[in-house]
């Protein structure tokens, strides 16, 4: 513990809540060890119920852990709380907000609770980036909802914090707003802060992340760049639309396992460790065939996840 490369640094972590009245002792991470780089966007998938609303919950303060260490930014959680906490801003998943201030008030408070000096409070900038600087004093009953999730960020940010973390940022957002939030944290990211997310948009965690971990059922089963992850699955699909009608799969192509997708056109599903797709080309124009066009897919950070998860 204690690299100065990693914002956050997890050992042996462990979260048991304990039987109640009407429920079951519930163990909801399992020994988890986790190292998050300064300066990355990194994402942390997993099924509804794996930990991650958890996790982050003990990293920002709001549940206390079963045993294990937690480092944010440097500052032992349970040695030097204060420190750890000012080093991280969380925005939540549950919408909350108080409809009787305006965003500009609120901002300001949230400065205040933080100790930030009223000629270091960044109010005015941060509503700008986030576009809420027209309803910078409008009540925030009158928000929509898409508002009031740019105004949660807000506040996760008025102590300019190294570390933001996002959970599910995105939920119930449409898609214009979705684009104007994921520029935000690329702004963010550019600027030097870190950010951990996460997300049930995996196509969002593809596009902006460069390091994915996986938890499922309160454990770590994948930690790896992205690349490296999205290369555990090899599979790849290509499609020829050939010149003329086929009704059946030519001879050379059978081994290739070669379908028929319609009436021009020939699906292949091959592995590029072990199959060039150039072999696979040549096989298709020594049927006599003409290749008018090809289209490729390979696997996402959908296939990959969903394997992993159903596989633990």
């Amino acid at each position: 513990m204690g690299s100065t490369d990693n914002a956050i640094e997890i050992r042996n972590l462990n979260k048991t809540y304990k039987a109640g009245k009407v429920s079951r002792e519930k163990i909801a991470l399992k020994d988890i060890s986790l190292d998050i780089p300064k300066g990355s966007i990194f994402a942390l998938l997993g099924p509804n119920g794996a930990g991650k609303s958890t996790l982050i919950n003990i990293m920002a303060g709001l549940v206390l852990k079963t045993s294990g260490q937690v480092n944010i930014w440097g500052f032992d959680i349970d040695v030097n709380e204060r420190n750890a906490k000012s080093s991280i801003g969380v925005v939540p998943q549950e919408i909350n907000y108080d409809p009787f201030f305006t965003p500009s008030k609120l901002l300001d408070l949230q400065a205040g609770l933080y100790g930030v000096p009223k000629a270091k409070r960044r109010t005015n900038e941060i509503l700008e980036m986030v576009g809420l600087s027209d309803q910078a004093h409008s009540y925030t009953r009158s928000l929509s909802g898409g508002m009031k999730r740019r105004l949660l960020m807000a506040k996760a940010m008025v102590h300019n914090p190294p570390i933001l973390v996002l959970d599910e940022p995105t939920a119930g957002v449409d898609i214009e707003l979705r684009k104007q939030l994921w520029n935000n944290v690329k702004i963010l990211n550019k600027q030097g802060v870190t950010i951990l997310l996460t997300t049930h948009y995996l196509e969002e965690a593809e596009e902006l992340c460069d390091h994915v971990a996986i938890i499922n059922n309160g454990q770590i089963i994948a930690n790896e760049d992205k690349e490296t992850l999205l290369s555990r699955l090899e599979g790849k699909e290509i499609t020829f639309m050939l010149d003329r009608e086929i009704k059946e799969i030519p001879e050379g192509l059978i081994s290739f396992g070669a379908e028929l997708k319609d009436k021009r056109s020939v699906f292949i599903r091959y592995n590029a460790s072990e199959t060039p797709v150039g072999a696979i080309i040549e096989a298709v124009q020594k049927t006599g065939y003409g290749i008018v066009d090809i289209t490729t897919d390979q696997s996402d950070l959908e296939d990959v996840f969903l394997h992993l998860t159903s596989s633990h």
